[in-house]
């Protein structure tokens, strides 16, 4: 889902100071700074990534429209949503693709305690991991939102902290899928990182289905550029 801008629009580098590290998808320098990645220059390709799912709907329509071009991506996936629909979470790694750790519940770290952050990653973690058939090494916080102390939690862990440099603003469902995908690959090129959603647990209703029709013409716009879906590696993330 979007991530809440805490900071006014006024002086980036005080607005920066103030919310930290929760403030790093909006400002490169400070996010370079945390060693939290938005793009991966490494990656030789664009990574899809999908957050909030899975979904009884939007996770399968988007993962038939990855098939049907032999794509691969990544899904941040919300624990709460994987102990309802164990199955489906599992099916997103059967078919080939990345499955990532977005938290037990879809909660802005700053309005979490430490302990309780902690505890939340720990089920998380354990719940993820479960479905992935693998202790799961990547993690996307909800609204894009880290605090010092939460960040110091995700690397003590084990897990590797990764944002995003493009998004579809996709979680308004305001755009038709056509325009979606312009907004996704504007610019796009190796190395990018694009948020998606393909679930509305906590954002309009209804927004998955625009996600997974715009799939289709993202795709072909990443083929027009010569550009291939890649998932991320520990390498490439760092």
């Amino acid at each position: 889902m979007k991530p809440r801008v805490l900071c006014g629009a006024g002086a980036l580098t005080a607005g920066a100071v103030w919310c930290g590290p929760g403030a790093a998808v909006h400002f490169p320098p400070l996010a370079a700074a945390l060693q939290v990645p938005l793009g991966l220059p490494g990656l030789g390709g664009v990574a899809l990534t999908f957050d909030d799912g899975p979904h009884p709907e939007g996770t399968p329509a988007v993962l038939d429209a990855l098939d049907a071009d032999s794509a691969r991506a990544t899904f941040f996936l919300v624990a709460e949503q994987v102990e309802r629909y164990p199955d489906l979470a599992a099916e997103i790694a059967r078919r080939g693709h990345e499955v990532a750790v977005h938290g037990h519940r879809h909660r802005n770290q700053m309005r979490l305690s430490p302990p309780a952050f902690a505890a939340d990653l720990a089920r998380a973690q354990a719940i993820v991991g479960e479905a992935r058939g693998a202790p799961a090494w990547l993690y996307r916080p909800p609204y894009g939102i880290f605090t010092p102390a939460g960040l110091a939690v995700v690397r003590r862990v084990g897990l590797k902290p990764l944002l995003w440099s493009k998004w579809g603003l996709d979680w308004r469902a305001k755009l038709s899928p056509a325009q979606l995908a312009k907004v996704a690959t504007r610019g796009v090129g190796p190395g990018d990182v694009i948020l998606l959603h393909d679930a509305d647990w906590y954002s309009r209703p209804g927004s998955h289905r625009v996600t997974a029709a715009a799939v289709a013409p993202i795709l072909a716009e990443l083929e027009r550029r010569g550009l291939q879906t890649v998932t991320p590696s520990r390498e490439t993330v760092g």
